[in-house]
């Protein structure tokens, strides 16, 4: 990430030009700024409306998965906090998406804050993975204090993304450590047993990988655009690994997703009535074997 881009941060685009202080007064005024970081795309270099556009546009794998998701677990009526994690994952693709095509601070607290309400909704639903409720409303209260006082914290106090990358690794951990203990305590067969496994291990490699690419994207900035102006639009894009971290993470988070929502459903009983399938080849979904519904 990078604090300054090219000359294009000090003109007039479409979301306005840069403006970065640390003493506004007004809410108005807050609502103006820049955001905190920018990144290794080049700014308005593609659309005067788009701040960055490969890193816009490559969130749609992300919103497309999350649709499928939330359409899925209605139609077989997996209940509402399973669809409530889809919902999740749809918010932070549309909050990266809005944060992308503007850099401004408001749109980047879209794209930060619904990472850790998303883990969060995980991890109440992988601790309340049965019908029956155990914690009552104290579980969700609870979580929602604390991540109430993580984002006010971050909005008001502590406006750094080394406190929100560390809030959300608390929480995600929350999640993997509850999903591992119910992994753990299935009495499944070895065919859900191995699609579980599967997709812990598609999931896992989706997002280390697309952390991998993150980081080569922040270090080697520099030869990266060098390499892109060689290459010219359209194929510039595929050197745009910020764009490869949200396709990656779309995945990865996805698997996650259908990882936890299958557990789920071998918790119930149902694991062998559902299997993962693919729309179009390339989005994955639960999908039902047979015609009969879940209720």
């Amino acid at each position: 990430m990078i604090k300054d881009d090219t000359v294009r941060n000090a003109t007039s685009y479409y979301w306005g030009e840069r403006v970065i202080s640390h003493g506004q007064s007004t809410l108005f005024a807050a609502l103006l700024l820049t955001s905190t970081i920018d990144w290794c795309e080049e700014n308005y270099a593609i659309s005067n409306y788009i701040a960055e556009f490969w890193n816009t546009l490559t969130n749609v794998a992300m919103i497309t998965l999350a649709v499928l998701g939330i359409y899925s677990s209605i139609r077989h009526r997996h209940g509402k906090r399973v669809i409530a994690m889809y919902v999740g994952l749809l918010l932070v693709g549309v909050g990266s998406a809005c944060f992308h095509a503007t850099l401004k601070y408001t749109t980047q607290l879209l794209d930060e804050l619904p990472m850790l309400y998303l883990c969060a909704l995980c991890f109440y639903s992988l601790v309340e993975i049965d019908v029956d409720i155990k914690f009552g409303k104290r579980l969700p209260i609870a979580l929602a204090l604390f991540q109430t006082g993580i984002t006010l914290i971050y909005v008001f106090w502590m406006q750094n993304p080394a406190f929100h990358q560390v809030a959300f690794g608390v929480t995600a951990v929350g999640a993997i450590v509850f999903g591992t203990k119910r992994f753990s305590e299935l009495n499944i067969g070895s065919e859900t047993r191995r699609t579980l496994s599967r997709l812990h291990l598609m999931g896992h490699l989706g997002m280390w990988g697309g952390f991998l690419v993150w980081n080569v994207d922040n270090i080697f900035c520099h030869q990266l655009r060098t390499y892109r102006s060689y290459l010219g639009m359209p194929l510039d894009g595929l050197l745009q690994l910020h764009g490869w971290w949200h396709i990656m993470t779309a995945y990865g988070s996805v698997y996650l997703l259908l990882w936890a929502h299958l557990l789920k459903l071998a918790r119930l009983g149902h694991d062998t009535m559902f299997s993962i399938q693919y729309f179009m080849g390339i989005f994955p979904h639960v999908a039902l074997n047979n015609p009969k519904k879940v209720d």
